[in-house]
């Protein structure tokens, strides 16, 4: 038994076989190729750490890639609930993905744990689609407000934005607008797309603002672009990322252009360095320690902490759902599975912990975030001071 396994056990989530049931198969729809596929690559390797069980009972995994492309995940969703009658689906890892596969959801009757970002894939929860549709990454408002706070107790009094020109960006702009409230004061706002080889033009018109700090609303590799853009034109204020930076590749080719870069992140993602006293550590660390004896030290990331995350949130959903009486892969079995998920209480993952509703399907709260750094090429915590 792996280290994460006794730990799922200490805190009784299933881990061994039981009662007879039909095999739990489960559809998994990631960016594996295109723009996000340094993202998809991290929770690639949290699903081949995937126990072969759900709530004690068989599992199968089928994984496709959506080539970082909105029409092909849809393909992906179709595929997996009208093909191979999964009875959830994890991911997409990138917002416009998840976006448009709601309607599948509602058509089929599936319940979805994606792995991107914003807040508008789960809200409102009451929406018809929504209602089948739960994600583990915390919502952007949560991380906005950890950055808000962090830069007014380092008396920044005026912030430029950069976002994509997408629904990440406009979504994070949207929320970080609303968290600073005027305190930083927003002095200017620009956009640019995932696929954009130059932000030249976009950045000279932030610095021309002169902000104190700027933040870079992006994710994966693409969101280096205009912080490196930034370094060249000589910008010397402090840089704000979102949690959507977590990739080793996003180091590598930031370089020594990223270095001090703040942004908010899991706890997961720097579990070594946290307080005893923080509440998700212990589970944090187990699997940090599964997934770096496999991968390498300094690897584990936010989206890898996700990953394993969904499979914690099934796992445990999953248990109670087969007491419903209904059986894997008919839609008796989702829907049972699905208000079960939305029944989820006081369950530590790698990134916080999760108290799920039927007005909250993130279901983080301050427990799941902390602010990070990044320091000699290491993503590092960064204690508020």
């Amino acid at each position: 038994m792996s280290v994460l396994q006794r730990m799922l056990s200490a805190i009784g989530l299933s881990v061994c076989v039981s009662v007879s049931h039909a095999e739990i198969t489960i559809g998994v729809d990631i960016s594996q190729t295109g723009p996000a596929a340094a993202i998809g690559a991290q929770s690639s390797n949290a699903f081949a750490l995937w126990p072969k069980t759900l709530g004690g009972q068989p599992a199968r995994y089928i994984v496709l890639d959506d080539a970082t492309d909105v029409s092909q995940a849809v393909k992906n969703f179709r595929k997996l609930t009208s093909e191979n009658k999964v009875d959830a689906i994890v991911g997409p890892n990138i917002t416009p993905a998840a976006l448009a596969g709601l309607d599948v959801l509602q058509e089929t009757g599936t319940p979805m744990i994606a792995l991107a970002a914003s807040a508008a894939i789960v809200q409102p929860a009451n929406d018809a689609k929504r209602r089948w549709a739960f994600k583990l990454p915390q919502n952007d408002a949560l991380m906005a407000g950890a950055i808000v706070e962090d830069m007014r107790r380092r008396n920044i009094k005026t912030v430029g934005f950069i976002g994509f020109a997408d629904s990440y960006g406009e979504g994070w702009s949207k929320e970080f607008v609303a968290a600073a409230a005027g305190n930083p004061k927003i002095v200017a706002t620009e956009s640019f797309q995932r696929s954009d080889q130059s932000v030249a033009g976009q950045v000279l018109k932030l610095i021309s603002a002169k902000p104190d700090a700027i933040l870079i609303a992006g994710s994966g590799t693409p969101a280096a672009l205009p912080q490196k853009t930034l370094a060249q034109r000589g910008y010397k204020g402090l840089i704000y990322q979102t949690h959507g930076i977590g990739t080793l590749e996003f180091l590598k080719v930031g370089g020594k252009d990223v270095e001090g870069t703040l942004f908010p992140t899991g706890p997961g993602v720097v579990a070594r360095e946290l307080p005893d006293s923080h509440e998700a550590k212990k589970v944090a660390l187990a699997f940090t320690d599964q997934y770096e004896a496999k991968y390498g030290p300094n690897t584990m990331t936010q989206f890898a902490g996700d990953a394993m995350g969904a499979w914690m949130l099934l796992d445990s959903a999953v248990a109670r759902a087969l007491k419903s009486g209904q059986t894997p892969g008919t839609p008796g079995f989702r829907a049972a599975l699905r208000d079960e998920i939305e029944k989820t209480r006081g369950l530590i993952v790698p990134n916080g912990v999760l108290n799920i509703s039927e007005q909250d399907h993130q279901g983080f709260d301050e427990r799941a975030r902390v602010m990070a750094t990044i320091k000699d090429g290491k993503f590092s915590y960064a204690p508020s001071k």
